[in-house]
């Protein structure tokens, strides 16, 4: 059983390491700052936030020297979300996951590299229970929605790059499955990154 084990991890590594060869690939680490809009309802629930700073980790693997799929995962600190339900205020400290899917098109300029890029995204709202919770009724909620974003990558060598880029997210307005949150809207969250990729 060992050994089977063993010949089916070196299998893989090969596998990993031949494609490796065969085609660019890059990770990348960045810092975001997750900025969630104001939002008023028809339902007279009324929402805002202050903003959340964190880190996203992607990778990216090159279709074609243009053309590339990528995989996010990002994670921010802890922000505010605060909702007034009238005549009633509640704040949720927050902590935002975020695990999307692109399909990158870039463009290359010399050392310049603007790029677009667009996909699904799930977005997972963890409510904190500290001394800022306001409502024991409010429990973690995943929402389906999507990505999208625009950038550029500074070459400075073969091996990284400096990458700057403006991203969004479209997801309905988190309710943490409280009916008193609800608002039948939809946020554009805004997420601008600045981070640094390793190509190998």
């Amino acid at each position: 059983m060992k050994k089977i084990v063993v010949l089916v991890f070196l299998f893989t590594v090969f596998t990993v390491a031949g494609r490796a060869q065969e085609s660019r690939q890059d990770v990348s680490i960045s810092g975001m700052a997750l900025i969630e809009p104001r939002v008023a309802s028809s339902t007279n629930v009324q929402v805002s936030s202050n903003v959340a700073y964190g880190g996203l980790a992607s990778y990216r693997f090159m279709l074609t020297p243009t053309s590339a799929l990528e995989a996010n995962v990002g994670m921010t600190y802890q922000n505010n979300i605060h909702y007034f339900a009238n005549p009633n205020n509640y704040d949720v400290p927050t902590r935002t996951v975020e695990i999307s899917a692109a399909f990158v098109r870039s463009f290359v300029f010399k050392n310049f590299n603007p790029f677009v890029e667009a996909g699904p995204a799930g977005l997972i709202f963890l409510p904190i229970v500290n001394s800022g919770l306001q409502t024991l009724d409010a429990k973690q909620q995943t929402q389906i929605g999507a990505m999208y974003g625009a950038g550029f990558a500074y070459e400075v060598s073969p091996s990284f790059d400096v990458r700057v880029e403006y991203r969004g997210l479209v997801t309905k307005v988190p309710t943490f499955q409280n009916p008193q949150f609800k608002t039948n809207k939809w946020y554009n969250i805004y997420v601008p990154t600045v981070g640094v990729a390793y190509h190998f």
